[in-house]
């Protein structure tokens, strides 16, 4: 059976389940804003740059600046937000949207359910709140070219999130883990689902004689390649949309789709799970966040192309890259920053070398940045010279790096909130129940304080069987993760049955927790 990476979760969760609406009325809400020194969240998973504005996605929903982070625009619990985290965001003309998401436990686990979307046309002075789109019990067929086309209806908003926005002249296109890919001409009054190939198809056009079913599940009873999880559009009509089966590319507006996977080309991308797409749009070229899905030569790493995507070339393997960026330097020169689970790095001559960023503190307050885990990372021109790097950390705060063409050497900033939240000793694992053939666990716990931090696992006989870490310095946060595989101190994987993890945190009072390996 066919298993897939993607319900790796990849957001920071907030722990309190949210209770789920069921309709909000279309129609625009003036916010009481708050103004403040930080944003709100210290887990940012979205920037924006348009302009002189930075919009911010984080954990503790969506924040704002204009004035280059002096000050900011926090829309966390005020309507139509309220505490939902942000998933997305994305701008064109004049309009900004945003995807809201929460956490649910759905079997006993973590999971994420769709909040909605919210859009405002006038800077977010006012907010238009639009449903979570999901399907009625008949929505079972679309009508493609001369082939009808049966369809699963997506009809709860729980596993339903949207990861990514993409917009177009005439549309708004969002990807959700259990809804697919969809698009609205209406500014989302009405949302159509929008078919990409199935995984046994390398193409689809209307002319087509078709025979296929539309099942945004993995394995044998779905389509790994209708589960988009990013999107990106170039200009008015061309789309690549990232799945869990590769990279589906349009260029007549989402009628037509060509599917670029590890198998199917000669210089393929490295991994057929796409979690991030970036267009360079100085020079054309397109990259994408490509990690291993189900296939036996599939790698984490980076894949680029500079012909549309009829050839890639692969650098930075074995990263989990998170978000891509581009520094322009001198004509269509540019710099290229990638934000990955397991640092910050730069290259200045297309990816063949990276360099990876220092050790970060605050020029001025002397904060250190206490992980390697970065989310997102976005570039905004100041002037000629000088440029601000954005870089999104997870439950580190936002980082500011001004850059002035010197690769690392430059000014930081930490924006890093503290005081606000109260810090809850407690602790899951999610997936769980997990596979190590498929998947990796991540151990979610807090940090009251800074502190030297041994996480261990045991068998159900509490035998020692891995050493995660040990006394690995982390700082005071609500949010710290670490990554078990399922294998032993040996590098074997474990059987299956019920281990024990023990976090030890400097002095204080030990935490524990459970969790099942079945495969």
């Amino acid at each position: 059976m066919k298993k897939i990476f993607l319900t790796y979760f990849l957001f920071a969760i907030n722990l309190v389940a949210q209770s789920i609406p069921v309709y909000y009325e279309l129609t625009p809400k003036t916010l009481s804003k708050t103004s403040d020194a930080y944003p709100s969240g210290n887990t940012a998973e979205r920037i924006l740059i348009q302009d002189n504005t930075i919009w911010l996605g984080t954990s503790k929903g969506l924040s704002k600046s204009s004035d280059g982070g002096n000050t900011w625009t926090n829309y966390y619990k005020t309507e139509p937000f309220g505490e939902k985290s942000i998933s997305a965001i994305a701008y064109r003309n004049g309009i900004i949207w945003a995807a809201l998401w929460s956490s649910i436990t759905v079997g006993g686990s973590p999971d994420g359910a769709g909040e909605g979307l919210v859009y405002s046309t006038n800077n977010g002075n006012n907010w238009t709140l639009i449903p979570q789109p999901v399907d009625k019990m008949t929505d079972s067929l679309i009508q493609y070219g001369n082939n009808i086309i049966k369809a699963v209806p997506t009809t709860v908003t729980g596993q339903n999130f949207t990861y990514g926005i993409g917009i177009t002249k005439d549309a708004v296109w969002i990807v959700s883990r259990a809804g697919g890919l969809r698009k609205s001409t209406d500014m989302g009054k009405t949302w159509q689902r929008v078919l990409l190939p199935p995984d046994n198809l390398n193409s689809i056009k209307p002319s087509d004689q078709l025979n296929f079913e539309l099942r945004p599940k993995a394995g044998d009873k779905g389509n790994n390649n209708h589960i988009p999880v990013s999107i990106c559009v170039v200009g008015d009509d061309t789309l690549y949309v990232g799945t869990g089966g590769g990279i589906n590319k349009s260029t007549d507006g989402g009628i037509s789709w060509t599917k670029m996977n590890r198998t199917n080309q000669t210089n393929p991308i490295s991994g057929n799970h796409i979690w991030k797409i970036s267009y360079n749009q100085y020079d054309n070229s397109i990259w994408a966040a490509t990690w291993k899905a189900d296939g036996q030569t599939e790698f984490w790493a980076i894949s680029y192309s500079y012909d549309g995507g009829k050839n890639w070339n692969i650098t930075l393997p074995e990263s989990r890259t998170m978000d891509i960026t581009f520094r322009p330097l001198f004509g269509t020169s540019t710099d290229v920053i990638a934000a990955t689970q397991d640092g910050l790095f730069r290259s200045g001559n297309n990816g063949k070398t990276w360099l990876a960023a220092p050790q970060i503190y605050d020029d001025a307050s002397k904060i250190q940045v206490n992980t390697n885990h970065f989310r997102a990372v976005q570039n905004q021109i100041v002037n000629n010279e000088t440029a601000y790097i954005w870089i999104g950390s997870l439950a580190s705060g936002l980082i500011r790096f001004e850059d002035k063409k010197s690769m690392w050497n430059g000014g930081w900033k930490v924006f890093l909130k503290s005081g606000e939240y109260t810090v809850k000793k407690e602790s899951f694992a999610f997936p769980n129940p997990f596979s190590p053939v498929s998947r990796t666990t991540r151990i979610k716990y807090s940090t009251e304080r800074s502190s030297d931090v041994t996480i261990r696992i045991f068998d159900f006989g509490m035998n020692l069987v891995r050493t995660l870490i040990q006394n690995a310095p982390r700082g005071q946060s609500e949010e710290q993760f670490e990554n078990w595989d399922g294998r032993d101190d040996s590098g074997k994987i474990v059987p299956n049955g019920v281990y024990f993890y023990r976090i030890d945190l400097g002095s204080d009072n030990p935490i524990f927790g459970k969790i099942m390996v079945l495969m």
